[in-house]
């Protein structure tokens, strides 16, 4: 049977051999503006992997576009750098594309030696807080050319097509948005005015690199902003842009980085945007690319099939597994490592001004400097417990050529499945069924068994990798042990019961989760929703109640001044977002000293107060679980403890220390 997935498409006289396009993700690994090996390892490995076309940037058109991390398209001393960076692609297999954009009033002065951003209109991002300068008539006119000048290199360093951002709340689409642009002269006013710079940066692009160079332009196909443009005024865009002479296909994005509705994080649900693409593809006549949250190769066959888009663009998802389109093609999807969603190595690095990598793969940015050789002395490896940690470097000492054996008390996995447990959170479980497919599709030995001193003995190991994980901190508060007391570990597994008023006391990631997962109970299900909504059974109102305040009273406590301060940033400000949309009070800056029968005794803007609950919810954190470090160092056998039994932290932490330790034994 054909799979439409790997149909070839053409693009103006470009011709594609997949559907599959890798979308300009920032990666922050060029340097002063100029291409690094690094960038071209990533590429080059991405390309190699078999997918179709790959976009990569993005890249900038001046100096005042972005700021020196970001790859530059300004200058021709860039351009012996985009040509490597070409070739590289192109030698992979991969047809190579470069995104163009300006940051507008989404670039912040610190990043550009001092000179502010500039915008349509002097209005500052609720992102920066920093009043933009607005443009001069002058000054938007050497912008246009600066697009042109910078796709005109793109071309003269081998590059088999150029994309222009026009959308995601950059300059383009703040010209584009009565909220940004609040001009009186030709570039603003009405829709005509407000998209005649877009309009004038494509005109001026194909100008420079020709009717035959493919263009294709990354819009929004809903900017999510409140009063902003909708998808009636962004298709009547599209439709203008799609004229003969302008834009040769479209890459349909979705918000602006300031937007309220989340748009990458685990709890979109995958492929949700695709309604935006076809809206597109119904009113235009040239190829539209579906984007957002497409991280199976089903996913993109569906919408294909589905006539919603003639291309999927997979970003993170090859960020994760480099090799997505070559297993999709030769019947391995299985072996897929899946994208998850958790953000904690892509974009929460960019906020932390660092390079992207991945929970998944910690090979992400790494592709030459952490290559798994064979090992030169064969070991008989132990590995205890069967998490994350454990798996990761059990898979990676199975590489190094090490006998493996892995033992596990309850199930492979470990205390990944309570993570996965809060509605939105569920692509967690993926990640402990890829890396359980991955182990037990190999010849390491896996035992569903306790480890004792007999194991440890019997055994005759080389080497043994402690990977026990951790357990639930319980504080030192009076009334701990009542019987209305339980554990979020114990909730999030559905073992504890809990009453209609519940309090937790901790409001770090479990406790979040914890809440939110309880918030969930007496909820109208999305089957159900759909149901009655098409059935007009209730008003909007009411059923948008129905679906998001269910049948529990729920605080949460917390000692600090915020909460969730443990979560990304990619992640966090949507699940207090979620908080509140539920109705979950919070109590910050409080002090849990007594807890009773009937209520939880706090210290609260200096004096004590009772919070009257039915049940209360210990999520304290949890604490490293190491109880057979003495024993193996008794034995005398070299050992590594590694994951959440060294230091309790973050899946993306415990995965990459089993990957480091698995790479060097």
């Amino acid at each position: 049977m054909n799979d439409i997935l790997f149909d070839s498409i053409r693009i103006n006289q470009l011709e594609i051999k997949n559907r599959i396009y890798m979308p300009a993700m920032h990666l922050n690994m060029a340097e002063n503006f100029f291409i690094t090996d690094r960038l071209i390892d990533f590429y080059s490995k991405r390309a190699e992997g078999g997918t179709g076309a790959i976009c990569v940037g993005f890249a900038t058109v001046n100096n005042l576009a972005g700021y020196p991390k970001n790859i530059g398209a300004h200058k021709d001393e860039f351009i012996p750098g985009l040509k490597k960076l070409a070739d590289a692609i192109k030698n992979g297999g991969a047809k190579s594309v470069v995104q163009l954009n300006h940051s507008g009033r989404y670039n912040m002065s610190f990043l550009t030696g001092g000179k502010k951003p500039v915008a349509p209109s002097a209005i500052a991002s609720s992102l920066t807080k920093e009043v933009p300068q607005e443009l001069t008539i002058e000054e938007i006119k050497k912008i246009i050319k600066d697009f042109g000048d910078a796709a005109l290199r793109v071309k003269k360093a081998g590059f088999d097509a150029v994309e222009i951002l026009s959308g995601t709340g950059y300059l383009i689409s703040e010209f584009m948005s009565g909220l940004t642009n609040k001009r009186d002269d030709e570039y603003g006013g009405s829709f005509e005015n407000r998209s005649r710079f877009g309009m004038e940066v494509i005109q001026e692009a194909r100008k420079q690199v020709g009717e035959n160079f493919p263009i294709i332009i990354r819009m929004n196909g809903n900017d999510f902003m409140p009063k902003g443009q909708g998808r009636e005024e962004l298709l009547k865009y599209a439709k203008k842009i799609s004229a003969k002479g302008y834009a040769d296909a479209l890459c349909i994005n979705v918000g602006w980085h300031e937007a309220r509705v989340p748009q990458i994080i685990a709890s979109v649900p995958a492929g949700v945007f695709s309604y935006l693409s076809a809206g597109v593809k119904k009113a235009v006549d040239i190829p539209v690319i579906a984007s957002h949250r497409i991280n199976t190769p089903q996913i993109a066959r569906n919408l294909l099939n589905e006539g919603e888009a003639d291309m999927a663009a997979i970003g993170r998802s090859l960020i994760a597994d480099p090799d997505f389109a070559v297993k999709a093609k030769t019947g391995r999807e299985k072996e897929i490592t899946h994208c998850i969603g958790c953000a904690q190595g892509c974009f929460d690095n960019i906020f932390k001004m660092a390079a992207v990598e991945c929970l998944c793969n910690p090979l992400a940015g790494y592709e030459k400097t952490r290559l798994i050789s064979k090992a030169k002395n064969k070991k008989n490896i132990l590995i205890i417990g069967g998490g994350v940690a454990g798996m990761t470097a059990a898979l990676t000492a199975h590489k190094r050529g090490h006998k493996v054996v892995l033992y596990e008390k309850n199930r492979l996995g470990g205390q990944i499945f309570i993570a996965a447990a809060p509605n939105g959170r569920e692509e967690f479980e993926r990640l402990a069924e890829d890396l359980i497919f991955k182990v037990n599709s190999s010849s390491i030995k896996v035992i569903i068994k306790p480890v004792d001193e007999k194991i440890i003995e019997a055994g005759n190991f080389d080497e043994i990798v402690i990977a026990t994980g951790a357990a639930p901190a319980i504080p030192r508060i009076e009334g701990i042990n009542l019987k209305n007391v339980v554990s979020s570990w114990d909730v999030l597994q559905n073992k504890a019961y809990t009453g209609k008023k519940t309090v937790i006391i901790g409001g770090g990631a479990v406790g979040v989760e914890t809440a939110l997962f309880l918030s969930e109970k007496g909820c109208l299900s999305g089957e159900a929703l759909k149901f009655l909504f098409i059935n007009k059974a209730e008003s909007y109102d009411d059923l948008y109640k129905l679906a998001t305040r269910g049948t529990k009273k729920i605080t949460v406590v917390e000692m600090i001044n915020k909460v969730g301060k443990d979560i990304g940033k990619s992640t966090r400000w949507a699940m207090l977002q979620d908080l509140s949309i539920k109705g979950i009070k919070v109590v910050t800056q409080a002090k849990a000293l007594k807890i009773t029968e009937d209520y939880l005794l706090v210290e609260y803007n200096g004096k004590e107060e009772k919070i009257f609950c039915d049940t209360i919810v210990i999520a304290a954190g949890s604490v490293s679980y190491n109880p057979l470090e003495a024993i193996i160092k008794e034995k005398s056998v070299p050992y590594h403890i590694i994951g959440d039994a060294q230091k309790a932290g973050l899946a993306y932490d415990a995965i990459h220390n089993g990957f480091e330790i698995g790479r060097k034994i």
